[in-house]
């Protein structure tokens, strides 16, 4: 049971970001490494952020409970506008390495667009949401849409606050996955997604199998005793 809740956890928590890897990021090198140097850069930020932590909590008194959990909440939120200074860093270090980028490229050209450069259940909202986060601050900064940039700060405090409700998490994981479902619509419009994209790729998809489904009935008329399953090639469109 132990090794079930285990893998079960596990695939929760990292399944989606795992898969984004897989396909977004994998089959490219040079995204791999651009990949590898952001979470450089907010492993930093957690390391500089609990170091300060750990500093005011030795300087402080330990049996002063009130104040031991004053100092957790200034962690929290020293750690997420640390996080952010390390995120806009992160980004005019990729902007200054876009001419190397391109310079390795086969056509010339820099191999990832602005909003590609950003890339338990609270877990797993926490992980996408950072990638929402990055779409929309890489591109506010890009065109300086201030809203978008404060937004993805102030989102950031409160979803690092509302973990403080823990372990009452009706009042955590509800209000987290509404914002990460807003922050996905964002990022989506912002990286170029379109409400036509989205009706064409269902309207594919409904097509596709309509069509699956007729190939496989005349297959059958035609040859009943084909085993579809193993030996009936089917068109893919």
């Amino acid at each position: 049971m132990t090794v079930a809740v285990f893998f079960g956890c596990t695939f929760i928590a990292f399944g989606p970001a795992f898969a984004l890897f897989v396909f977004t990021i994998a089959k490219d090198p040079l995204r791999v490494i651009i990949l590898i140097a952001g979470a450089f850069f907010w492993l930093l930020s957690l390391l500089l952020s609990s170091l300060v932590w750990f500093i005011a909590l030795k300087a402080s008194n330990e049996k002063d409970t009130e104040l031991q959990k004053s100092l957790i909440i200034f962690g929290v939120m020293f750690s997420v506008l640390l996080q952010e200074v390390f995120r806009f860093a992160y980004y005019k270090l990729l902007r200054k390495a876009n001419e190397g980028l391109a310079a390795l490229s086969e056509d010339g050209k820099s191999p990832l667009s602005v909003q590609q450069m950003a890339y338990a259940f609270m877990t797993m909202a926490i992980i996408l949401l950072h990638t929402f986060w990055s779409v929309l601050f890489f591109d506010g900064f890009e065109n300086k849409r201030w809203v978008a940039v404060v937004a993805v700060i102030a989102t950031h405090l409160l979803v690092s606050g509302l973990t403080f409700l823990n372990p009452v998490y009706e009042g955590s994981l509800i209000p987290a996955y509404v914002i990460m479902v807003l922050m996905a619509a964002w990022a989506y419009f912002t990286a170029g997604g379109s409400l036509q994209n989205l009706q064409h790729f269902f309207m594919c998809k409904k097509t596709n199998s309509i069509a699956t489904g007729w190939l496989l009935m005349e297959t059958n008329t035609t040859n009943p005793g084909c085993d579809c399953a193993r030996n009936c090639r089917v068109l893919e469109y």
